[in-house]
């Protein structure tokens, strides 16, 4: 077989490169699709299966004489398990209870509308319900729909009958582009639960816009358990695992920030200053000042970061492109009210959180050694996974 020719022209090898890349990226669309095409069937068999009331209906071995059937008619076996079909009925059931709710209100317009006099019908057209909830119904179905089968597979497992859970998750895996191991890893860190909760002034201190998106890029508590500290430590030690550490210390922040300095010199008069850690916010367009405590939140720990957010400001922040600058007091422990008065006292965007290390003890002391029963169940639920 001779040797390939191959034609050493610029623009002929430029043109190669971006078919390359033109070739790539229509593979990954056609994935996408494919995945999207698939979702949308399951969630039409997974409607079908509960409207029809299918397992009462047709017996205890339903699923299993469904599958048969399916690769039958369609001369296929592939994503058509009994395990998948049974996904798709939780499928539908976990995400449809949240379309559902939104689609309610919709309908009750729909029949308001018949009532509504000539004389309201005369003016002019306001964005109702009627038009916002439909396109937010689609939109919930789009992210839904584009998220791998793999993801919700999980999904289903962890946030049985809290399709608002769910669908926090497949929306940040949409944002972020999670792996399903991504995906599993925040699911075990209570992300949910955390996200946004931090106490701050942002609603009285920030404009509209930005107020809402800034209390949700916060958490409370903060895991650093990735940081392996399980014994005596001091401040050094914690910011210094904190940077050794900083993909797993930004995933944790959250999405858009990026890491500006440790120690950040600020000379403000004719004193220097130290900010622990210095980060901005991509999304938010504004620098962000952490401090971390190892101690009890005091009110001399907000007027101290108050501080260094005003000097950001005069110092740091340019107009026309950086908004104002936020600061984020992360300790580890603190007293609600205190804080809550120290945020109410402060003119400047603050918010206070916790954090947490790893837990030496677990929550639930009891069935923490697994029986017997328990690993040879484990064992017989991996062996059919792998079957199917």
């Amino acid at each position: 077989m001779g040797k390939a020719v191959t034609i050493q022209d610029k623009e002929y090898l430029e043109w190669i490169k971006d078919l390359g890349t033109r070739f790539r990226r229509n593979q990954i669309k056609a994935a996408v699709k494919v995945n999207e095409e698939m979702l949308r069937f399951y969630w039409e068999l997974g409607h079908d299966i509960v409207e029809r009331d299918a397992e009462n209906h047709y017996g205890s071995r339903f699923f299993s004489i469904l599958s048969h059937d399916l690769k039958e008619a369609t001369s296929t076996t592939s994503g058509l398990s009994e395990r998948n079909i049974r996904y798709a009925k939780d499928f539908y059931l976990l995400y449809s209870q949240e379309v559902g709710i939104l689609q309610q209100p919709a309908a009750k317009s729909d029949l308001e509308d018949v009532t509504k006099d000539e004389e309201k019908l005369q003016q002019p057209a306001a964005k109702s319900n009627d038009t916002i909830l439909p396109q937010l119904v689609e939109q919930i179905k789009s992210e839904i729909f584009s998220v791998p089968w793999g993801h919700h597979m999980l999904l289903i497992d962890k946030c049985k009958n809290a399709p608002q859970k769910a669908l926090f998750f497949v929306h940040q895996t949409m944002q972020n582009g999670w792996s399903r191991n991504m995906l599993l890893n925040f699911l075990d860190t209570d992300l949910y639960e955390r996200q946004g909760k931090a106490l701050t002034n942002f609603s009285r201190t920030l404009p509209d816009e930005t107020s809402d998106l800034a209390q949700e890029l916060t958490k409370d508590p903060y895991d650093f358990a990735f940081t392996g500290i399980t014994g005596k430590y001091n401040e050094r030690l914690l910011k210094d695992k904190l940077l050794n550490n900083i993909t797993q210390f930004l995933v944790e922040l959250g999405t858009g920030f990026a890491y500006v300095g440790k120690e950040y010199r600020l000379q403000i008069g004719e004193t220097e200053n130290f900010i622990d850690l210095l980060f901005y916010n991509l999304n938010l367009s504004c620098y962000v000042v952490i401090e971390v405590k190892i101690g009890k939140f005091e009110f001399s720990d907000a007027g101290q970061l108050g501080g260094y957010v005003v000097a950001c400001n005069h110092t740091l922040k340019k107009d026309g492109r950086d908004n104002p600058t936020i600061g984020l007091l992360i300790c580890k422990e603190k007293d609600s009210l205190v804080a809550q008065y120290a945020l109410e006292a402060s003119s400047q965007p603050l918010g206070i959180s916790e954090y947490e290390l790893a837990k030496l003890y677990p929550e639930k002391v009891e069935g923490t050694i697994p029986t017997i029963e328990e690993i040879e169940q484990n064992i017989g639920d991996r062996i059919k996974n792998d079957k199917d």
